[in-house]
């Protein structure tokens, strides 16, 4: 003998048309706070808030950008080593280290700049 089942219940069946509505407003407001949070920005919606300081200009090509990283390592290895100089025991020796960071991180830029391809 063969047992006779019914079919799921629907979601219409058991929701009313106002509860319908809010759950698809809530569907929309779930939808738009992920988009915020996790959608990237694009380069024009980043220039636009009001907390962006500093951006970079999007057509600047490698070969200017890897130029002015190697100046801009080489101004913060200035400062730190003058600092460091300045200072005695374990704060120098913390100094030292991050100007060593710096100009291993100078090496790499001028590295990439002697590398990169001219346009």
């Amino acid at each position: 003998m063969s047992k006779h089942t019914p079919n799921p219940p629907t979601p219409d069946d058991h929701v009313s048309r106002s509860q319908s509505a809010n759950a698809k407003k809530l569907d929309d407001a779930a939808t738009r706070a992920l988009d915020y949070y996790l959608k990237p920005k694009t380069d024009k919606e980043a220039s636009d808030t009001p907390d962006t300081l500093f951006i970079i200009a999007p057509n600047i090509d490698a070969e200017c950008l890897l130029a002015n990283l190697s100046e801009t390592l080489a101004s913060a290895n200035a400062m730190v080593s003058d600092l460091a100089f300045d200072l005695k025991g374990s704060r120098r020796n913390i100094l030292l280290g991050v100007q060593q960071m710096i100009e291993l991180s100078q090496l790499l830029a001028n590295r990439a700049l002697d590398v990169v391809e001219v346009r």
